[in-house]
């Protein structure tokens, strides 16, 4: 079976986590896309979605699916989206695609993450996928010295800038067996406006696309 089938088969299980007359949030990527498409089959039975990107909301329109802003959204009861790298703890690295921080925003507010992957996401410890750091401009010199201190070769990501207007710093050579603790420190770096690990709001449901089928993982259950 091909990465992509794999992909396929947990975005059609992603469905089930769908509330009925509800918004959903729906994240970024290669996976989340899928969903997407899945998503559409079922479109008359949502409110409609949240888009943690451009390029998503653009296929959510594509597809007829009602766009909210997540300010005028009183309640979103699960966020749906992929990943760079997962623990089965929950704990990601995600941002390969740029849209970490409105990503990470949709996540917080939701009661449910739920995370979509193939298996080769699934990892024991963090840091082999580049660490996505979103930075404003003006900072950029000043927070790759501050990475290099944590340990970590960060390399400025070419012709890359984000949905709000800022860079990225790709964040190479970490084995980051403490995620919450990093997420933290490189957070309070003046001049990042956040960065790809998700540990702090981590998923509560990995969802992992094998050659035998779907597996479930319940982070709050380990």
């Amino acid at each position: 079976m091909t990465q992509d089938e794999q992909k396929k088969r947990v975005a059609r299980e992603a469905i089930k986590y769908v509330v009925d007359r509800a918004y959903v949030g729906v994240g970024s990527g290669s996976t989340a896309n899928y969903f997407i498409d899945e998503l559409a089959n079922i479109r008359n039975r949502i409110r409609g979605a949240v888009a943690s990107s451009l390029r998503t909301e653009e296929r959510l329109k594509s597809h007829a699916i009602p766009i909210a802003e997540l300010a005028s959204v009183d309640e979103l009861p699960v966020y749906i989206d992929g990943a760079d790298e997962t623990t089965e703890r929950g704990a990601l690295i995600k941002g390969g695609g740029g849209a970490l921080t409105r990503e990470k925003i949709v996540a917080a507010v939701a009661r449910k993450f739920v995370c979509i992957v193939d298996v080769s996401k699934v990892v024991g410890v963090l840091g082999n996928f580049p660490l996505p750091v979103e930075v404003i401009p003006m900072a950029r010199s000043h927070v790759a010295q501050e990475l290099v201190k944590l340990g970590g070769r960060p390399r400025l990501r070419p012709d890359c800038t984000t949905d709000n207007g800022n860079v990225i710093l790709d964040v190479e050579g970490m084995r980051i067996v403490d995620p919450t603790d990093l997420e933290t420190r490189i957070n309070n770096i003046v001049g990042v406006v956040t960065n790809g690990l998700f540990a702090r709001r981590a998923a509560d449901v990995i969802l992992v696309g094998t050659d035998q089928g779907v597996r479930t993982i319940d982070t709050h259950r380990l």
